[in-house]
């Protein structure tokens, strides 16, 4: 996914910068970035590789030496940046969250339009946050390059743009990732997460409507380009990838999540009689906290996530080293498992491989009957708006290989509406394949109804294409 943060100040920006962005650590993995512009030295910029080292460790040294008192950064899970730019507009540094679908549609664009050429990354991709600057260069001025971007983006793009006068924040035009402006005296932040500058001592000023453009001055805001009236925020950021403390749109993930759980305890009733309710650390616990309230089985936790070793959310991309990790974090309270019958709740079903070693791993350790409850619907599509899944192909989600096996190859629209329909024979009859298969006694999703009621804001505004690929 990745997360943005910055900082326009009348004093220097780099501490806030640097603790604004590492509470942004729980969206990546890979690269982590910072971007200042000091009147006296102009631009300097630090990227570093965060995959085996938190964010504060690899930066620390940095805070000494960067000087500022606009800046921003990224924790990235792909690609460096933020990158620094010299164009016809100016100077400036930028950093985007998002997905582009059509690259090499752009890549050929821009070749048209003078651009002379791009740095590949490894992997020969180009960097999505250079595609961007391009297209943004190929108009007149700052705010016309945005739009043009935006518009010519198949996907999503959020972006903070650094320039020596302002910080330019541009929300995706469909809204799908959020963009939240906060204020204390003298300054004020731009955050992708709104908890992120809380303990640094700002307050909510203002969140961006979808595709909503401003400068950000130490003074105020100015609005270049009023929001639209579409949004389609993902659905997921309450699931999963929201930091509990987190709000977007109104609705803060902790209280969805309960929601969530409640909701999935009332469709439970009297069908199942567990001895304890968990969560699967950390995503699937407060989904199972709500569970508990509702339904009054007692919440336990019979993993615990060592967290001195594995503090972060993330895992890496190769899936061999995920098992391994999923696996490493997690350490059992074995009186907690042995003789009891476990209801566990996880924020999804991706591919199932960790799920299964864990049903597994109970019943070989005394557990009676593992019920599984997805805070989600069955994951049907693979996202083409953010980075949400590390999947190659749709065909690495468990759904569409239990799928294939019932139907072959050539599923049709119409056949896959039909199994994320909750009420058919295809959906029911996918749910046992999927049960059988990863060893679960009970297997119940959280039905797409239900998850738009738990977030409780218009549906018209949710992105829920993953589940239903309806755009």
């Amino acid at each position: 996914m990745g997360g943005i943060f910055g900082v326009a100040s009348k004093s220097s920006c780099v501490l806030d910068l640097f603790f604004g962005i590492d509470y942004h650590s729980h969206l990546g993995t890979r690269r982590g970035g910072m971007a200042v512009y000091d009147p006296a030295k102009g631009f300097d910029r630090a990227i570093h590789n965060i995959e085996n080292s938190p964010f504060r460790t690899k930066f620390d040294r940095d805070v000494s030496e960067l000087q500022g008192n606009l800046g921003i950064g990224c924790i990235s899970d792909n690609e460096p940046q933020p990158l620094l730019v010299r164009s016809h507009l100016g100077n400036f540094a930028i950093t985007t969250v998002g997905k582009i679908n059509n690259m090499e549609e752009l890549v050929e664009h821009s070749f048209k339009n003078g651009s002379t050429h791009f740095l590949e990354m490894s992997g020969g991709n180009v960097n999505p946050t250079e595609m961007v600057a391009s297209l943004i260069n190929q108009k007149s001025t700052m705010v016309e390059g945005i739009r043009y971007a935006q518009e010519m983006i198949d996907g999503s793009m959020t972006m903070l743009i650094l320039t020596p006068k302002a910080l330019f924040a541009a929300r995706d035009r469909l809204g799908r990732t959020p963009l939240i402006i906060g204020k204390k005296d003298g300054a004020r932040c731009v955050s992708f997460e709104s908890h992120a500058y809380i303990n640094l001592g700002y307050e909510d000023e203002k969140s961006l409507g979808p595709g909503e453009i401003v400068a950000v001055t130490p003074e105020g805001i100015e609005t270049l380009q009023k929001p639209g009236d579409k949004m389609r925020i993902c659905s997921f950021l309450w699931v999963y990838y929201g930091y509990p403390t987190s709000t977007y749109e109104g609705v803060n993930v902790e209280e969805m999540r309960y929601k969530c759980g409640d909701m999935l305890a009332e469709r439970d009733f009297g069908e199942v009689k567990p001895d304890i309710v968990a969560g699967v650390p950390d995503s699937g616990i407060a989904h199972a906290i709500g569970y508990a309230n509702r339904s009054g089985v007692p919440f336990a936790r019979p993993f615990i996530k060592y967290t001195p070793t594995w503090p972060r959310s993330f895992m890496p991309t190769q899936q061999s080293q995920r098992n391994l990790i999923a696996r490493m974090k997690l350490i059992p309270v074995h009186r907690l498992i042995k003789d009891k019958s476990l209801l566990m709740i996880d924020d999804s079903i991706v591919r199932g491989t960790q799920l299964r070693e864990t049903s597994d791993f109970l019943y070989s350790n005394g557990a009676k009957e593992v019920h599984i409850r997805p805070a989600c619907p069955p994951l049907l599509y693979g996202c083409k708006y953010l980075n949400f899944s590390r999947s190659k192909s749709e065909m690495d989600l468990i759904t569409r290989r239990v799928i294939a096996k019932r139907e072959g190859d050539n599923v049709d629209e119409k056949t896959l509406a039909d199994y994320a329909n909750p009420d058919s024979e295809n959906y029911k009859g996918m749910l046992e394949d999927i049960r059988k298969e990863l060893n679960f006694t009970t297997l119940k999703y959280h039905r797409l109804d239900d998850l738009v009621a738990s977030i409780d804001i218009e549906p018209c505004k949710l992105c829920t294409y993953c589940w239903s690929g309806k755009e």
